[in-house]
């Protein structure tokens, strides 16, 4: 206890030096967590989307800067279908659209009436639309409730109105907080005839679904299968830079807070010298002294990134107010962000203090002492 106490307070002695490297350390596990935070959010939203179905995987073009920029014809969608290994293939045509500030991106999902229940959709109020109704639609039970909606209420979206024939639940957020069209309707709505965004396919009992998603993807290149998070990037370019974004930005979080690290404890080692050749006098090892200078490099990550933790909590609030990611960003704090910033405070703290700890080490007793 008394060495832990002995090494706080060498930390405390230097407030001004050790509050400007908690400060450093501070800004650059800030920026870690944020970034980290941005990137979770928007891939598990990206994901949500190819998981509204019940499906084992989904289908998309491939190599799109944007998902919803996939473009999938509906012949292939049926040849899909009539694959040996397929059970059924549902296709959805996912379409954006701005209704207000506070929804500027609005999903519609145009899906077959005889299609809802392979797509998970679970109609709690009215029926489902027409096939080809026009004018009739189903509304997820989260924009229901954030509207006020009910069956035989009309929803307006860019000056066209609509009639609500049921409200529907299916268990994904986005789903649940989005519009659907008779697939026809809104394939005309958006001028997109005879296509689809996304296909959700469910294989039949006893199916290698890693054999089945291989076929499809041989016979049709120009397609890509999801099924898991590391397959998302084959169909979303954007998302993909942005988690090699958050690497960089980590890996650069890594070398300047090490750096900080290093030259605040130079500093407070080439100051303490004789100090240090006083405790080896008096007995202490060297790797006691090791230790010391270790910890106090530890206590000061600790204390940037308590601080770094705080700000992300400020600037995520910020950033989910950016006209560009309203509706967009969810923010999820997942255990693997505060991980990551964690192993990253540990190892600039190493990193930065593994050099002058060492150096205090091998100071030579009598040299230490007679250091000015």
């Amino acid at each position: 206890m008394y060495f832990l106490s002995y090494c706080m307070q060498n930390v405390l002695n230097r407030k001004v030096r050790a509050l400007l490297t908690i400060a450093t350390i501070a800004i650059a596990i800030g920026t870690v967590v944020t970034m980290g935070v941005l990137t979770e959010s928007l891939r598990q939203s990206a994901i949500s989307i190819l998981q509204m179905g019940t499906s084992d995987f989904s289908i998309a073009q491939k190599d799109q800067s944007d998902l919803i920029y996939s473009s999938i014809d509906e012949k292939e969608l049926t040849a899909i279908r009539a694959m040996p290994g397929v059970q059924n293939a549902v296709g959805a045509l996912v379409s954006p659209v701005k209704l207000d500030d506070d929804h500027p991106f609005f999903l519609r999902v145009g899906v077959p009436p005889d299609q809802l229940d392979n797509f998970g959709v679970k109609i709690v109020a009215g029926q489902a639309y027409g096939a080809t109704a026009p004018d009739e639609i189903l509304l997820g039970y989260r924009t229901a409730h954030d509207f006020g909606k009910a069956v035989g209420d009309t929803f307006t979206i860019r000056d066209d109105s609509y009639k609500v024939v049921g409200i529907y639940n299916t268990g994904q957020v986005f789903a649940d907080q989005a519009v659907m069209f008779p697939l026809v309707s809104l394939q005309a709505i958006d001028r997109k005839p005879a296509t689809i965004t996304l296909a959700f396919v469910k294989a039949k009992p006893g199916v290698n679904i890693d054999q089945l998603r291989s076929q499809i993807e041989r016979d049709y290149p120009e397609l890509a299968t999801v099924r898991t998070q590391s397959d998302f990037g084959r169909v979303d370019r954007n998302l993909a830079l942005l988690s090699a974004a958050n690497t960089g930005v980590s890996a650069l979080a890594l070398v300047i807070g090490a750096i900080t690290v290093m030259n605040a404890m130079v500093l407070a080692v080439f100051e303490r010298t004789r100090e240090f050749g006083v405790l080896r006098a008096i007995g202490w090892a060297k790797i006691r002294i090791l230790l010391a200078v270790l910890i106090e490099a530890l206590f000061l990550g600790l204390a940037g990134a308590a601080v770094g933790v705080a700000i992300a909590f400020i600037a995520v609030p910020i950033l989910q107010k950016s006209p560009e990611l309203v509706g967009v960003f969810q923010p999820r704090y997942s255990s693997a962000v505060f991980g990551r910033a964690l192993l990253i405070t540990l190892a600039l703290a190493f990193f930065g203090a593994i050099y002058p700890a060492i150096r205090a080490a091998l100071l030579r007793p009598i040299e230490a002492i007679r250091h000015e």
